[in-house]
């Protein structure tokens, strides 16, 4: 095979100028493309769904611990359960978990001079971990708790803030809407901060207060909470934490993933793999069309030469293997040019942000990619492996050429 791959060499790189020349330019053309936008479709899909599921996960927590009510609806109050340090400290104790935070949540209205519009307060404690809201954060800060009484203070999102026509520092009243049927119950509160997630569902229905105050409204004891915002530290890991914390908890307590309170958007998210597959597809099939038409102008274009390794005694297995070499070569220089295109294309867009998205549809203002060393490899393997077995169709064309037709084929 060494004869075979002496021939290739210098038929690849024959400075002669040929119609196969142009060819085999297009076919790498080609074929860089192809490695380079699987490369960068697998990071754009992969980053899409990492980014928007960390954004979920660090608002709402990877999993939640309520009472169980089986007819509730995902975005609704809370039935109360009782602080429990003894099944904290069980949660605790797990070394997947990182924190455990208490919350609750109450229906309002906000109310100004002009306008009202319909929220979900969600109360947290002064513990509550907001390094996790910290990238949400676009102006102020978080509310200050008094040693005693309630924050009179809120967190606003700035969809709900340009609704109302308000600022920061600005007071608003808030109407609390109360379960039993009475009139509602109103307070007065500023705003200390506007947060942005991107993400619809929240930014139109969530505020953030103190938890204090739901507890007064809801005329609960202190150590009444609506549930536990659970983090973890891979959320590969939540149904496997899950499924172990719910024999923890007291009996009429529940705890599911943070994929089952919100399953359209995880289930939206997982669409996404389905467009990457088909994104391979056919751009596998378009690396290996131009490479098999590649090969079939290059056999015809080298019939005679063909014909004169024959006529010398050359088996047809190594004529053949000048074309595999030569396929081989193409797809070679093809994917490692595109692993370096597709490496630049990332850098430009993480330096840059040259593709931007309507952050209303997409819930991200541009476009993430995220790449793992297994993205590079299933692209480099698959598309040099099925390049390598279609090789073999137009090498069938060489066993069939007889040498006296060949030498006198023009």
């Amino acid at each position: 095979m060494q004869l075979a791959a002496f021939i290739a060499r210098r038929v690849a790189f024959n400075q002669q100028h040929s119609f196969s020349r142009f060819i085999i330019r297009l076919a790498m053309v080609a074929t860089i493309l192809s490695v380079a936008v699987m490369i960068v479709a697998f990071g754009v899909t992969n980053g899409f769904q990492q980014t928007i599921s960390q954004k979920i996960f660090n608002f709402w927590g990877h999993l939640r611990v309520q009472h169980f009510q089986p007819e509730r609806v995902a975005v609704a109050e809370e039935l109360p359960i009782e602080k429990n340090d003894t099944v904290v400290k069980v949660l605790q104790q797990n070394k997947n978990i990182t924190s455990v935070n208490s919350f609750a949540t109450k229906n309002a209205i906000l109310k100004t001079s002009e306008t009202i519009e319909g929220i979900l307060f969600k109360g947290v404690e002064s513990n509550y971990n907001f390094k996790q809201l910290q990238q949400f954060l676009q102006q102020g800060r978080w509310m200050h708790y008094p040693d005693s009484g309630y924050s009179n203070e809120i967190v606003l999102s700035a969809s709900t803030a340009n609704q109302l026509q308000v600022n920061l520092g600005d007071a608003l009243l808030i109407y609390f809407i109360q379960n039993d049927g009475s009139a509602p119950r109103a307070r007065k509160l500023t705003i200390c901060g506007i947060y942005k997630t991107g993400i619809e569902e929240y930014d139109k229905l969530i505020a953030l207060g103190d938890l204090r105050l739901v507890q007064r409204l809801n005329n609960w004891q202190t150590n009444q909470i609506g549930g536990y915002e659970i983090f973890i530290d891979d959320y590969k890991k939540m149904d496997a934490v899950n499924e172990t914390i719910f024999y923890q908890l007291p009996k009429e307590w529940n705890s599911h993933t943070i994929k089952e309170v919100y399953p359209n958007i995880f289930d939206w998210l997982g669409l996404q793999n389905k467009t990457i597959l088909l994104v391979l597809i056919i751009m596998t099939i378009v690396a290996v069309l131009n490479l098999v038409t590649c090969l079939i102008i290059l056999v015809l274009e080298r019939t005679r030469m063909v014909g004169v390794l024959k006529a010398l005694g050359a088996p047809n297995k190594t004529v053949q293997g000048v074309f595999l070499y030569h396929g081989a070569f193409i797809t070679g220089a093809g994917i490692l040019l595109g692993n370096l295109l597709a490496l630049l294309l990332i850098w430009l867009q993480q330096r840059y942000g040259l593709i931007k998205l309507q952050e209303e549809m997409y819930y991200i203002s541009k476009a993430v990619i995220e790449t793992e060393w297994w993205h590079f490899a299933v692209v480099n393997l698959s598309v040099f492996v099925v390049c390598l077995l279609v090789l073999l169709i137009p090498t069938i064309i060489v066993r069939k050429i007889q040498p006296v037709k060949a030498i006198q084929f023009r």
